[in-house]
């Protein structure tokens, strides 16, 4: 141990005037000092050790050493361009403001993912009932985590699809040949309270759904007779219809078919 006589200055880039010993291994700053001018953070879990941030908007770090002195090396690039992640970004915050962030952050997942903007307008409106939150918690944790991802999907323009090339293949006759002739299944189904026609073949076991706007006898007929109509134009046979009492007056709607309900 000794001690020296300093009585040179010098100007340290990013922070101002500093006691200049060139033969010295290190120059000590005061932390007291540098929180006067600049915003200073620590965070143990950061590699960067102490962060200094300067007007520029760049970060000068403080990593400590194996003696855990914290200091920074000014014989490179001392200064570093800020990277927001979210351990840096939570370090504006006390432990409160964060925690608040996550919830808001967590609700608006909750809620279907709106936009800031939406989020702030239902919690402004109460919209939300017993909402937690503040305006202020909203705007904190897109600071902290950015935007919210899951916000802005389905919201951006759609690209131009390729044209569709739709092959048209031909029945094979051998289909024809061994179930030409169909026998169909039919009831009344529901959907939501809408009423349809719907049908089955026995043997090639093709389904349709007629929407019908009511369940009158003409109704129903009309439906039938656009289904087997579909069965026609492939050069299939309706030959036979099982249903029940709805529809036992369109057993006769074809004279060139035989239609039995049962």
């Amino acid at each position: 141990m000794g001690k020296a006589i300093i009585s040179k200055k010098g100007d340290l880039k990013g922070y101002g005037t500093v006691w200049l010993y060139p033969e010295g291994i290190a120059n000590i700053l005061s932390l007291g000092n540098l929180q006067k001018k600049h915003r200073v953070t620590y965070n143990s879990t950061l590699d960067e050790g102490f962060l200094l941030f300067k007007a520029d908007g760049t970060a000068w770090s403080f990593r400590p050493s194996k003696k855990g002195l914290f200091f920074s090396d000014v014989k490179g690039d001392i200064s570093h361009t800020f990277i927001n992640t979210v351990d840096n970004n939570k370090t504006k915050y006390t432990i409160k403001e964060y925690s608040d962030t996550v919830c808001a952050q967590s609700l608006q997942n909750i809620i279907g993912r709106p936009n800031t903007q939406d989020f702030i307008k239902y919690m402004e409106h109460n919209m939300i009932p017993n909402c937690p939150i503040t305006k202020a918690d909203i705007l904190h944790a897109e600071d902290i985590f950015g935007v919210n991802i899951g916000s802005q999907k389905g919201k951006t323009v759609q690209q131009k699809s390729s044209r569709a090339v739709t092959t048209i293949h031909e029945l094979p006759t051998e289909i024809i040949q061994r179930h030409g002739n169909v026998t169909l299944e039919a009831d009344i189904m529901y959907v939501n309270g809408v009423p349809f026609v719907f049908t089955m073949s026995g043997s090639i076991h093709f389904c349709t759904d007629e929407l019908i706007k009511n369940e009158k006898s003409a109704t129903i007929s009309m439906a039938i007779k656009q289904v087997i109509l579909i069965y026609h134009r492939c050069s299939f046979k309706v030959q036979h219809l099982h249903g029940d009492r709805q529809f036992e007056h369109i057993k006769n709607i074809s004279q060139s078919q035989t239609l039995s309900s049962t």
